[in-house]
């Protein structure tokens, strides 16, 4: 996904454009070179939003255990001790 840069500068004198451009493709808005903000469509944010609720759906609840990683290697550990 290619995404374009602007100054804040550009994005406050061209709020219009701004817009018209994060519709189509995500900008980055720099300040003294830095990217500081990204706007882009509703449409996008709704699709990330979407994607963040599945993966927090999916994850272990608090207080339940998850299954391999360190769990897993600490079990090896001890049956070869």
């Amino acid at each position: 996904m290619s995404v374009k840069s602007v100054s804040a500068r550009e994005a406050k004198y061209g709020f219009g454009k701004l817009i018209d451009t994060a519709r189509a493709e995500p900008v980055t808005v720099e300040k003294h070179g830095r990217a500081v903000v990204v706007v882009l469509a509703v449409e996008e944010y709704e699709r990330l939003k979407a994607i963040e609720s599945e993966q927090s759906a999916k994850a272990p609840r608090s207080g339940e255990k998850k299954r391999g990683g360190a769990e897993w290697l600490n079990r090896r550990r001890k049956t070869s001790s």
